[in-house]
């Protein structure tokens, strides 16, 4: 029989103690120690096969790189394009999936949805911890699923679980919502550090034995990051977040952690009354068309994981009456425009001292790359100047420090991407120019800033 020992350790220096204190005695901080289970039986012995095996569930060998097998691990497709572009190529079994996202921004429904089509082709669990059993079937109704082939368990105990799971022996299992869980050999309220530490390691172990592809569904923090320890990130394969405003439209789901597929991928979804539907083509969504051309306004190429993407960036700039001009980002790091701003005051000539900026990405998009640099000034000069860009202009580069501006990953497949959504003039960085042109598109290489404004406002 497996033995258990509770010890309280510091979550600063790692000491360990048999009593919890308000103060560690070793590195003297306070309110560290949390409670953790050390399993004491011995190996060999009778722990129902819990030492015999190491954290993939299988028995410690030692091979060679070339003894070991290279075949790709079939792939089982969820039903959604957008989804399985998110997860590498689709579902891998015994993979562990934690999607983390605001409230009400779709991470139940997306995964019921997944759910209701998967089981009709395998063994499907559904666990949820914070809803009643005839919630989630009304939530199906509500959604238009087929309910009849997916079985769904209340349950917030994880031994209680781990059982259930080995006995349906399912393919595919959600657990929602990893901070409802509570392991019995722990004292502390679930949601607790211990109690997520200990109840995720339960069910990632238990992936890898059997062979089921767990989805877990993770609360996030005031600041946006997944509550529970940061080691749960590092615990499961993949890590998804889920973007966008919970009372807006369009909803973006972004692998921050994929160890089987690329990071930063990015999938949209738009949310209707019958649940999430994936958009084929986002960069018709985020492009606003206007009647005429507005100042502020440039379209812009992101690369997001293994596509191109088109974007539209807006700047407002406005007289500044407070002492410390505003600097406001949405979508964009406020710290690289107050960087932008400063290379434009030193070597395009256009100061903004004394000017609000305020800078957004249409669409609740989050663009992390810094080939929005020369589309972001541009935008910022056509509002401060209140000169309209062309519309079918596009533009991306990175901008330095001393004014060059640099190429970008990817810039042939940018260039044709805005090509077939018909725009027929891009500026982009001199290295980035292709040696034949998209067909129907003027492409201009500049080299410096001073040489691109020269370009776009002359």
């Amino acid at each position: 029989m497996a033995k258990n020992k509770r010890l309280y350790g510091c979550t600063e220096c790692g000491a360990t103690f048999t009593k919890w204190a308000g103060q560690c005695g070793e590195c003297q901080a306070w309110n560290t120690l949390v409670e953790t289970v050390i399993d004491t039986t011995p190996v060999g012995g009778s722990g129902g096969g819990s030492r015999s095996s190491n954290w993939a569930g299988e028995m410690a060998q030692v091979k060679t790189l070339a003894e070991v097998s290279t075949e790709e691990t079939p792939r089982q497709p969820s039903g959604s394009s957008e989804l399985d572009r998110v997860l590498g190529g689709g579902l891998v079994s015994g993979s562990v999936v934690l999607i983390g996202g605001d409230p009400g921004i779709g991470k139940s429904t997306i995964l019921l949805q997944t759910l209701c089509r998967l089981a009709q082709t395998m063994p499907a669990l559904y666990i949820t911890g914070e809803e009643s059993q005839q919630q989630v079937a009304m939530r199906a109704d509500r959604l238009g699923l087929p309910k009849d082939q997916l079985k769904v368990m209340t349950e917030t105990c994880i031994e209680n679980i781990v059982a259930t799971a080995r006995r349906e022996q399912p393919k595919v299992m959600v657990v929602d919502s990893i901070q409802t869980i509570f392991t019995e050999q722990l004292q502390s309220a679930p949601g607790g550090v211990a109690q997520v530490r200990e109840s995720a390691a339960l069910l990632v172990r238990f992936a890898k034995q059997s062979g089921t592809a767990i989805f877990l569904v993770g609360h996030v923090t005031k600041e946006g990051s997944l509550a529970g320890p940061r080691v749960l990130e590092h615990m499961v394969d993949t890590v998804l977040y889920f973007e966008g405003e919970s009372d807006g439209r369009l909803r973006m789901l972004r692998a921050v952690k994929n160890r089987f597929g690329a990071v930063n991928e990015l999938g949209v979804f738009a949310m209707t009354d019958k649940g999430l539907k994936e958009v084929a083509n986002p960069s018709a969504i985020f492009l606003s068309r206007y009647d005429a051309p507005i100042p502020g306004s440039v379209v812009m190429s992101t690369w997001e994981g293994s596509r191109p993407m088109l974007v539209e960036v807006q700047a407002l700039v406005d007289t500044s009456h407070l002492g410390n001009p505003r600097r406001v980002t949405l979508g964009l790091d406020q710290n690289r425009l107050a960087m932008l701003l400063a290379v434009l005051h030193r070597h395009g000539g256009v100061p903004t001292y004394d000017q609000d900026v305020f800078v957004n990405v249409v669409g609740g998009v989050k663009v992390l790359e810094t080939a929005a640099d020369l589309a972001l000034l541009a935008a910022v000069i056509s509002s401060l100047r209140n000169r309209p860009l062309p519309m079918d202009l596009m533009v991306f580069g990175e901008l330095g420090l001393s004014g060059e501006i640099r190429p970008v990953p990817s810039g042939q497949e940018r260039l044709k991407e805005a090509a077939k959504h018909g725009f027929t003039r891009a500026i982009v960085p001199k290295a980035n120019a292709p040696k034949e042109s998209p067909k129907g598109m003027q492409v201009v290489p500049v080299t410096r800033l001073d040489e691109a404004l020269g370009v776009l406002f002359d």
